[in-house]
């Protein structure tokens, strides 16, 4: 496991924060802490770097305890990402990704290459890396502190809410490049948002809090279709149609579809959602197919296939 957390809390005065919460995070996993304000989640994440030391409790980092090692030296292995991208107003783009390379002393061109290679990645033209961060807009200034946070390539990425401060076509537009983006699909990451829809279209897994403890850790579909209590039924309530299009796939759906194809269906992925195959038919197109990845076989449906096929799915799912 590359993060473990044992018993961890932590209190502010004599308000709980955070009580005896205990997970771990494999090596290359995006772990989502989701939540309402004030349930611990900002807490627990800002524990795993010692920003906030816990109370009681410990986390282990690649088999060592992080409460005997220099805290400062700790955090330049950790990438950290902050909801209003925490960038220093006079220094350039340049100067604010090149902060942990120069801590690590890095000559200098082999940060300029680095902070180059970040710029190309996350779609920042070459003539912003002089310019100063009230030059940029919100979404650009975000994608600048996770190419700070990205610079000296570290295997653990902290996120605190990094998309929080967007509005919301800014934001859906750089949560795609942040799931397409290879960088990204190295290092183990550790999320914190209060959003549903992020947190179902960005996990891996979901730790569900609240007040200061865990109500349940597993996958989108297991939050979904096996909810260890009421809470987490009502938590996602106003949202479930819509988060069981996006995380169920055709491919989910293969076995509840007639043996059928059409040489005039439109060929899609097998691992494209519910949600983003309805958008086809709302498209106009009529027929839309795809194959498995081992035998190669096709089938094709409809929009009457495509939501009968679903309902049979949940069905099963429910009762698993």
């Amino acid at each position: 496991m590359m993060i473990r957390l044992e018993k961890v809390s932590k209190s502010f005065n004599d308000t709980i924060a955070v009580k005896a919460v205990s997970f771990e995070v494999k090596e290359g996993e995006n772990l989502i802490l989701l939540g309402t304000s004030g349930c611990g989640k900002t807490t627990t994440l800002k524990m795993i770097n010692r920003l906030i030391e816990p109370d009681e409790g410990q986390v282990v980092i690649n088999g060592k305890n992080i409460a005997i090692e220099n805290p400062e030296l700790l955090r330049r292995g950790i990438g950290y990402v902050m909801q209003n991208n925490g960038l220093f107003p006079h220094y350039t783009v340049r100067e604010n990704i090149a902060i942990i390379p120069q801590l690590l002393k890095w000559d200098r061109k082999k940060t300029l290459d680095r902070t180059e290679v970040l710029m190309a990645k996350l779609h920042l033209p070459d003539e912003y890396i002089n310019m100063f961060p009230h030059e940029l807009s919100g979404g650009q200034q975000q994608r600048v502190g996770l190419a700070r946070a990205l610079a000296a390539d570290p295997a653990i990425l902290l996120m605190d809410e990094p998309f929080g401060a967007l509005d919301n076509v800014t934001r859906a537009s750089i949560q795609k490049e942040f799931i397409a983006l290879e960088e990204l699909k190295r290092k183990t990451i550790v999320m914190v948002t209060h959003d549903i829809q992020e947190a179902f279209e960005l996990a891996d897994r979901i730790c569900l809090m609240d007040k200061g403890e865990i109500v349940q850790i597993g996958t989108p579909k297991e939050l979904l279709y096996q909810p260890a209590s009421d809470f987490v039924v009502k938590f996602m309530e106003s949202e479930r149609l819509s988060l069981e299009f996006k995380i169920t796939t055709l491919g989910d759906l293969w076995h509840h579809l007639s043996e059928k194809f059409s040489a005039k269906a439109t060929i899609v992925r097998s691992d494209l959602s519910v949600w983003d195959a309805l958008n086809y038919f709302r498209s106009g197109v009529k027929e839309i197919a795809f194959s498995t990845g081992k035998t190669r076989e096709q089938k094709s449906m409809d929009i009457h296939d495509l939501t009968s096929a679903f309902n049979r799915y949940q069905t099963q799912y429910q009762h698993e």
